[in-house]
């Protein structure tokens, strides 16, 4: 059988499945089949594949067809400017975040040699995406989860900044370690009895840990706020994702932590998604 062929059967178990993106998936996973670019898949269709091959390639797309993420398929996912390892004990970097790193790159235009704090650092794309920006700020990563910091370290060595990067297994609410020009955070905000109505590749396959937060879904804001009121340098920076519909909850919880709201920024699909606030 030729790539041409066993894409467009993949895509049309996927399709058969109600997995979006059918034909785009199927040469995903082709691509990794044979450890090429998607570019070599669509140049040359009639290529023959081995049994192995074939065999590896089928057995991707029946992952996919029962909900499993392309990104933990091929253990990869592009944000800003980089390619990032992940696993299935990191949550899928999703492009709505990177309007933390955009309004980061902003704020310190004019800045030089700041030292940033992100919890809950997971992949670290968040932090290792400023910080390769910025050649001369210093990050440090926190993560209750020690599989992430492993992720993290392995993405800041092929990054090569390792050097102004200091990843340490923590509880945000025993961690007491420095001062912050800057604080950045993507904390678990999902109310726990939705978690499961969300899509299947997100309910079914990512990190709980990452995902639930608590009865109202505020409970790790919560303390990410407090901790953070603690940590931050006065008149530093303070930038935090959010759902959709925690703006107002979120922004009186900021106001009796002494913060200052300079404003909120919605992501792709107009929704508000980040808190940027100074410390006073």
């Amino acid at each position: 059988m030729d790539i041409n062929l066993a894409i467009s059967q993949g895509s049309k178990n996927l399709r058969d499945k109600f997995i979006p993106n059918s034909q785009l998936d199927a040469e995903i996973l082709m691509a990794q089949t044979l450890k090429k670019d998607r570019n070599y898949i669509l140049l040359n269709p009639k290529t023959f594949l081995n049994k192995n091959n074939l065999d590896k390639f089928n057995n991707l797309i029946k992952e996919r067809s029962l909900g499993k993420p392309i990104a933990h398929l091929i253990k990869r996912k592009f944000f800003w400017n980089s390619e990032f390892l992940v696993s299935n004990n990191t949550l899928i970097p999703r492009p709505d975040t990177e309007l933390i790193v955009e309004n980061v790159l902003k704020l310190t235009k004019q800045r030089n040699k700041i030292s940033i704090l992100d919890i809950g650092v997971g992949s670290g794309c968040i932090l290792l995406s400023i910080l390769q920006e910025r050649q001369n700020f210093y990050g440090t990563g926190i993560d209750i989860s020690k599989k992430c910091l492993n992720i993290s370290k392995i993405n800041a060595t092929k990054l090569k900044i390792c050097s102004r990067l200091k990843l340490y297994k923590s509880d945000v609410d025993k961690f007491n370690l420095g001062k912050y020009d800057l604080i950045v955070s993507n904390p678990p905000y999902i109310k726990r009895c939705k978690i499961k109505y969300l899509e299947r590749d997100v309910a079914e396959f990512e990190p709980k840990l990452a995902l639930d937060g608590g009865l109202d879904g505020l409970s790790e804001i919560r303390k990410v706020i407090k901790k953070s009121s603690e940590l931050i340098k006065k008149n530093g920076k303070f930038i935090l994702e959010i759902g959709f519909d925690q703006k107002n909850e979120v922004i009186n919880l900021l106001k009796k932590k002494g913060f200052y709201i300079n404003s909120t920024q919605k992501d792709l699909a107009k929704n508000d998604r980040c808190i940027i606030c100074t410390k006073i």
